[in-house]
């Protein structure tokens, strides 16, 4: 997907992460693979599903944009019902870390800038925001 092709104007980001994916991976050893492949595919499906642009994943964390609050917010609430559904490895709980914000930031060639992303990630590590 080009960076043109991402909502502009007032965007909802949503942010997640693995609780513990290091422990999570010392746990399981190669079955990490499936809880990683497994939980980007339902995540994925939940976005999909609520009109999600993903912007970036790195490791077991994803960036996702989109148009509106209610898509962000239905899309959290289905991946974490199929998260929550799903028969994992060694019967481990996978939780996965989400934080929302909306804003109107700058989409530039390389992605978006501004402080509403910042505020977005923060949120998702559970972290005090000011944006005064």
């Amino acid at each position: 997907m080009a960076m043109s092709d991402l909502p502009i104007g007032t965007v909802t980001f949503l942010f997640t992460d693995i609780e513990s994916s290091t422990h999570l991976l010392q746990q399981l050893g190669y079955q990490y693979v499936t809880v990683l492949t497994e939980s980007r595919r339902l995540m994925r499906t939940a976005f999909q599903q609520f009109h999600g642009y993903e912007v970036d994943t790195q490791g077991d964390s994803f960036f996702v944009a989109f148009p509106c609050a209610c898509d962000a917010v239905s899309a959290a609430v289905l991946a974490q019902r199929l998260l929550f559904a799903y028969s994992w490895p060694q019967d481990v709980m996978v939780r996965v870390r989400m934080g929302i914000h909306t804003g109107e930031p700058l989409l530039l060639a390389e992605g978006y800038i501004g402080l509403d992303v910042h505020c977005a990630a923060r949120i998702m590590c559970g972290m005090l925001v000011s944006i005064y």
